[in-house]
């Protein structure tokens, strides 16, 4: 179950989140988990939830400020008017939250959904001392040159059918990541744009859902605890 919190940027601002703490007292690796262009959702409550249950501290900030779209013409809107790089800024104010968390042991990734994963691409390589990314059928707006210096641990899951995530482009960062010295790990699953939607059958694929949170979460283990 996630519990509504807020937490204060630097410049005084703040932001609301979904914040879900795994089981026990001890302390765990956290992550942030950022949210699809539909908002801070049911669906993405949904994998803050996943993720505590798999052992991590983890927290949905809420990018859009309260607005959740219904349909995909409402997350048009929204994303019209939507602040790229703001909400880079605001995922490291929850990477700080997160490492100074009384459940955290330090280490804090960043896993986004769709736009999110754009966003987490973009944060591993805007946001200081992240210790990893996982980023699932997402891309920046940025040229991929700029990812030759990334050191962020990265795990990429994307589909092959889908013409906004293209793989190939993910595959051009990935040799970026790693001519750089960087580690980036790319899945190419037999699906659709959106696997991971379990509440949407028209692109939710089972199988590849099941695999890629397996190979999520054996890759946050190893880099946060």
């Amino acid at each position: 179950m996630t519990t509504k919190i807020r937490f204060s940027t630097n410049a005084g601002e703040e932001i609301e989140g979904a914040l879900c703490e795994p089981p026990g007292s001890g302390k765990t690796g956290a992550l942030v988990v950022v949210h699809e262009g539909y908002g801070l959702n049911e669906v993405i409550k949904l994998h803050c939830e996943h993720f505590a249950q798999a052992g991590f501290l983890a927290l949905a900030p809420d990018l859009f400020r309260g607005k959740v779209a219904k349909n995909d013409r409402e997350m048009t809107g929204i994303i019209g008017t939507f602040d790229f790089q703001k909400a880079v800024g605001d995922i490291g104010e929850a990477v700080t939250y997160l490492r100074s968390h009384a459940r955290g042991n330090g280490r804090v990734a960043v896993a986004g959904f769709s736009l999110g994963g754009a966003l987490t691409l973009a944060a591993a390589r805007y946001v200081p001392a992240l210790d990893a990314a996982v980023a699932f059928y997402g891309l920046p707006r940025f040229p991929s040159d700029e990812f030759a210096n990334v050191k962020t641990a990265i795990c990429g899951h994307y589909a092959r059918v889908d013409d906004w995530a293209n793989p190939r482009t993910v595959e051009e960062i990935q040799g970026k990541v790693r001519s750089g010295g960087g580690q980036m790990d790319v899945y190419i699953y037999d699906a659709k744009h959106g696997f991971m939607r379990s509440t949407d059958s028209s692109t939710y694929d089972p199988r590849s859902a099941e695999l890629a949170w397996q190979r999520t979460v054996g890759f946050l283990h190893r880099h946060i605890g």
